[in-house]
């Protein structure tokens, strides 16, 4: 690991994110993490800062990224905010400007679809419920995306399906184009959203990821 990463961490409180923040921290790298309730956070280490906030705050993602030099974000629709994926996305786009930040990376469903895909009929079904039982949220993921690509940052959207939580390592399968599983395990995604700190593979692009 290279000792000059300093991660930005979102969601280091979800399901997702607490693994990345422990593999983040077990393999060296600095983080600063955003929390909105930081009395109801226990988690302490010599390489970690907690940042009191709210992402939809421009002035939160201003002091979230300064002195860090990668972003990371593992939120997801909140119950009460369904409409949290673009408006975070810009306002992390607009402080990486400001401080000429290039490495973004972010998490999204297997149900957003981008030019190129080529999904099976199952997992065309799968995305077509989503939209049908949660439209919102799914067309603001949609926006994040299109923000993204309109964007001039070195940003990952990593595709996802089904989130297990469990230490178990497994190994990877990424596929560009569909879904090449059900599941991925909290540790295989802590792993391969580490991996792409440095990796230039999927620059620009929305891999789909899952366990072995």
């Amino acid at each position: 690991m290279d000792q000059q990463y300093k991660v930005a961490l979102l969601g280091a409180t979800g399901k997702a994110g607490k693994y990345i923040l422990q593999e983040l921290l077990n393999r060296g790298y600095k983080v600063k993490a955003l929390v909105r309730k930081p009395y109801e956070y226990t988690i302490t280490h010599p390489l970690l800062e907690i940042l009191h906030g709210d992402i939809k705050n421009q002035e939160t993602a201003h002091t979230l990224i300064d002195g860090c030099n990668v972003i990371i974000s593992a939120i997801g629709p909140r119950k009460d905010e369904p409409l949290i994926s673009s408006l975070s996305t810009q306002n992390i786009l607009n402080a990486m400007q400001e401080f000429s930040i290039k490495r973004y990376i972010t998490l999204a469903g297997l149900n957003l679809d981008i030019p190129g895909d080529y999904k099976s009929e199952a997992n065309k079904a799968k995305s077509d419920w989503m939209r049908q039982n949660f439209p919102d949220a799914v067309a603001d993921r949609q926006k994040a995306y299109d923000i993204l690509v309109e964007s001039e940052v070195d940003w990952t959207m990593i595709r996802v399906p089904w989130i297990e939580q469990t230490d178990e390592r497994r190994g990877i399968k990424v596929d560009l184009y569909d879904c090449p599983g059900e599941k991925i395990s909290t540790t295989d995604l802590a792993d391969f959203v580490i991996r792409e700190i440095e990796d230039r593979t999927f620059l620009r692009e929305s891999p789909f990821v899952v366990s072995s």
